[in-house]
């Protein structure tokens, strides 16, 4: 029995002590702002397999391809289309599903280029991506134009048109009143004045421009993940080996090491701003936060494995308001790593409620119940008082409200950029081939969420500082706020758009659907 006991003892020392070595080593690192690179090193090996794994995904397609085709029948000889034929689906194309490719397991092929010819194809499984004119959304901005210029490209065709039919312009006017779809004499209304709101309605009814920047970022080439599954794991027996032995890996290596490390470092964040707390306020107590803040921050970015790339570190904000683009709760983590914010949010319970009330401890925060209207005068109040004296570290805000999934930037609030005084943007860019930082609060919580990042094989994104922006002189809020995310959706490759993302738990907002009406009712008057 004692010899159990003392190999028992014996192999937990070879176990443990490595790893606490490891933890150790972690936190010192974080403490001084240093890294040895391995979590670099480990992203580009990760890259590497991908890409034998999109190599790998390719070949089997052609095989498929080359098989499916030496199966199937020379055009000259497919039979024509019969009564056995009459229940096939019609793909698009004016072909039944058998000229166009119905695989054994029910699957469809479908071309890779809309050029038709000897283009390869593929098996059905892969996302499709809708694409079509941005100038056919029917927002503000762009309605009045897309009108104008519709309207003058219409008439001058059905001038031409009626011209080279008729050769005169009295037999050209006659047509057009005869003409159902022409002019109505004394209204200007013309029957095509209604496609762009038809086209436009059966496009969001398919994907619109709003459901579809709150769900997961779409990949060009799978990244060994179930939850952006094509079903390729069991396309090779090769990529059969990499995924099984990538799932082992994330699952019952990575995740226990990087919950534990989440745990040892809430607990380090909490002791840490408790006794900065207690520091009687002065320039002493300032200079502890900062380091203390990105030292807990670093070693809690080390449990999502988490590789941040952070450009132009001149313009990193000393003072005043930053705002960014929201992705992710995980966004405040990304940025503390390298610099010390005081944050504004909503109040929160559960986990983020225990971050919430360990930070509050050390340093000024705002936190506000969204739903109660006092306290948002409360938090412009407190914003004020706060961006005021020069001696406050930077406030962090995002003014969008909610989270995006890192494909575009939506409506800013106004509310930061009423305060007045410097401006400091800041672009974030996640990398979604090793994990999507998106977070779906309406179908994931935040437990479930955090699963989903320390199952994810890293987290990888680029933070830019971009130059400080002021208030111009006669300068709205709005406007200035759409100036700073116009900058911020540039630098970060993001698609900019005038839509609230509000819309992700409510309906559009009265105003916008009465002036979208006034508009029409003006195009069928034709003022």
């Amino acid at each position: 029995m004692g010899g159990l006991v003392a190999i028992g003892t014996i192999m937990s020392m070879i176990t443990l002590t490595p790893f606490f070595v490891l933890l150790f080593t972690i936190v010192f690192m974080a403490s001084i702002g240093k890294s040895f690179g391995v979590r670099r090193l480990y992203v580009n090996l990760l890259v590497k397999i991908f890409e034998f794994g999109r190599q790998n995904i390719e070949i089997v397609r052609q095989q498929q391809y080359a098989n499916i085709t030496q199966s199937e029948p020379e055009e000259d000889e497919l039979p024509a289309t019969d009564s056995a034929d009459a229940g096939k689906p019609d793909m698009g194309d004016g072909t039944t599903g058998k000229a166009n490719g119905i695989l054994p397991n029910g699957n469809t092929r479908h071309k890779l280029s809309n050029g038709g010819g000897d283009a390869p194809y593929i098996v059905n499984g892969g996302n499709s991506v809708i694409s079509r004119a941005e100038s056919l959304i029917l927002s503000p901005e762009v309605i009045d134009d897309t009108r104008s210029k519709s309207t003058e490209l219409g008439e001058s065709g059905n001038q031409h048109h009626l011209q080279h039919e008729d050769g005169e312009e009295g037999d050209r006017e006659g047509d057009a009143e005869s003409d159902g779809s022409g002019e109505h004499e004394g209204t200007g209304f013309k029957l095509s004045n209604c496609l762009d709101y038809v086209k436009s309605g059966m496009e969001a009814i398919i994907e619109d421009d709003v459901t579809s920047r709150f769900l997961a970022e779409e990949l060009k080439n799978w990244n060994l993940l179930t939850r952006t599954n094509r079903h390729y794991e069991f396309i090779s027996w090769r990529l059969t080996v990499i995924w099984m032995i990538g799932f082992l890996i994330r699952y019952f290596v990575l995740m226990p090491m990087r919950v534990l490390i989440c745990f040892i470092g809430v607990i380090w964040l909490t002791l840490c701003t408790a006794v900065v707390g207690c520091i009687p306020e002065g320039a002493i107590k300032r200079t502890m936060v900062r380091t203390v803040l990105i030292q807990c921050f670093g070693f809690l970015s080390s449990a999502l494995s988490s590789v941040v790339n952070y450009h132009n570190i001149e313009n990193r904000p000393l003072n005043g308001i930053c705002v960014a683009n929201h992705t992710s709760p995980i966004d405040v983590l990304m940025l503390m790593c390298d610099n010390c914010y005081s944050l504004i949010g909503q109040r929160h319970g559960g986990f983020l409620g225990v971050l919430q009330r360990a930070l509050a401890r050390a340093s000024p925060h705002i936190w506000f119940e969204r739903a109660e209207a006092k306290d948002r005068m409360f938090v412009a109040k407190r914003l004020k008082e706060h961006v005021s004296d020069p001696i406050n570290p930077p406030i962090l805000i995002f003014p969008e409200g909610t989270c995006i999934n890192n494909t575009s930037v939506m409506q800013f609030k106004k509310g930061s950029f009423e305060v007045g005084g410097v401006i400091y943007p800041v672009a974030i860019k996640y990398d979604p081939r090793f994990g999507d930082a998106f977070w779906n609060s309406s179908r994931y919580s935040m437990m479930q969420y955090l699963f989903l990042m320390m199952t994810s094989w890293a987290i990888v994104c680029d933070v830019w500082y971009l130059p400080p922006m002021y208030r111009e002189e006669g300068e709205s809020a709005i406007d200035f706020a759409n100036r700073v995310k116009s900058v911020i959706a540039k630098q970060g490759g993001l698609v900019d758009l005038v839509w609230d993302g509000q819309l992700k738990r409510m309906k559009p907002k009265k105003e916008w659907k009465e002036k979208q009406q006034e508009r029409f009712s003006k195009l069928l008057k034709g003022e």
